[in-house]
């Protein structure tokens, strides 16, 4: 059996929920860097997406998120940052909640990471969750219930971003979403370390095992994972990603 192999079944074993329901959260050591990464089954957990409340202003935190789901008698237990956005908190990209497309897809190059063609999206539908480079993902048309587009991709159909470089020096703390072929894993991971693109992307490939994964950000990396007693703050958010349940759950 290879390394890579053998990394990959480890990963999986530690990674796969063991209980429908539940997110399972690890930490994990890849090449020396260090990485949190919480497994979601979509096809049994309510994933979703959260920008605004009801009165149309930015959630912008874990916290109020957590609010706001205490009113609907539901508990935030996994959630993290899902896409960069404008000062005002509104997507960058595309973004679609509970059915609603509140922002169009953005297809073109233009700077910053997001520009970094190609980039993708996190689609969400009722029993699975995919990442889809951008122009596939316009070919193909999924219909979302939940989606994000940020950029670049880390991983597209198991190959590497072409323009990562091994050597590069740029290092940031950094976070992003890897998919299974079949939609029925999703695995969102944050750098415990600075990492550069190419040592992230090549942890979702040879560890996490997703043939397709997305960069989320870096200026704005946060988790929040209380099975881990980990709460990250900072500055406030736009798009968040979260897993719910009944609160008597």
């Amino acid at each position: 059996m290879s390394l890579r192999a053998l990394l990959s079944g480890l990963a999986l074993a530690l990674l796969t929920p063991q209980i429908a329901g539940a997110v399972d959260c690890a930490r994990m050591t890849f090449k020396d860097n260090r990485y949190t990464a919480c497994t979601v089954a979509p096809e049994t957990e309510n994933l979703a997406l959260y920008l605004n409340d009801g009165n149309g202003q930015p959630l912008g935190s874990f916290e109020t998120v957590q609010l706001t789901q205490r009113a609907l008698g539901r508990r935030l237990v996994f959630a993290m940052n899902a896409g960069m956005y404008h000062e005002d908190r509104s997507p960058v990209g595309y973004y679609v909640e509970n059915g609603q497309q509140q922002m169009r897809v953005v297809p073109n190059a233009g700077p910053g990471n997001f520009g970094l063609l190609p980039n993708g999206i996190l689609c969400i539908k009722d029993r699975r969750a995919n990442v889809i480079e951008t122009r596939a993902f316009l070919a193909s048309k999924p219909d979302c219930k939940f989606a994000t587009q940020s950029g670049p991709m880390l991983v597209i159909d198991g190959a590497l971003h072409p323009r990562f470089l091994p050597d590069s020096t740029s290092r940031y703390i950094r976070n992003g979403v890897g998919t299974s072929e079949d939609g029925k894993r999703a695995v969102f991971v944050i750098s415990d370390n600075a990492v550069t693109f190419y040592e992230f992307a090549e942890f979702f490939r040879d560890t996490l095992g997703t043939p397709n994964a997305l960069f989320l950000d870096g200026n704005v990396s946060r988790m929040y994972a209380p099975d881990l007693s980990r709460v990250d703050s900072g500055r406030r958010m736009g798009p968040i990603v979260g897993v719910t349940v009944p609160s008597s759950q």
